[in-house]
């Protein structure tokens, strides 16, 4: 089974006092034999958000995006120009939503690879038709 992992997912693995640590932890654990599925749009969120934060944080993240890279169980999608511009019509198509762009990216993934659920605490994905297991 795919599950996809969002940002708030890799975060709160990443970061021990983030409230969702233990969840992120416990997710992982239960979903061991699971591939997952994620982004270069995700990872490039997961770097930002530890960009200007303590440098010990800075430097978990980079060695979590280095771990997932080499992952055989871990699939990164990569951003291009067609990703972006697809996500970028399904930006602007569901203007009454406060959908990111990496959230429009994320949920044309999903449906790609016939995904159903994510590891998220993101209400964005419910909104989407998705199963936000962080929740």
């Amino acid at each position: 089974m795919d599950i996809f992992a969002d940002t708030s997912y890799w975060v709160a693995l990443v970061n021990p006092r983030d409230q969702l640590h233990k969840v992120a932890k416990e997710a992982s654990i239960a979903l061991s034999g699971s591939r997952i599925v994620t982004s270069e749009w995700v990872l490039t969120e997961l770097l930002n958000s530890f960009a200007e934060g303590r440098a010990d944080l800075r430097a978990a993240a980079s060695n979590v995006i280095a771990s997932i890279t080499s992952s055989p169980d871990v699939v990164v999608v990569p951003q291009t120009s067609g990703g972006f511009n697809a996500a970028f019509r399904h930006f602007r198509e569901r203007s009454d939503k406060g959908w990111s762009l990496t959230d429009c990216s994320s949920f044309l993934i999903m449906r790609q690879h016939d995904i159903r659920a994510a590891l998220t605490h993101d209400k964005h994905f419910e909104q989407a038709g998705f199963s936000a297991l962080m929740r």
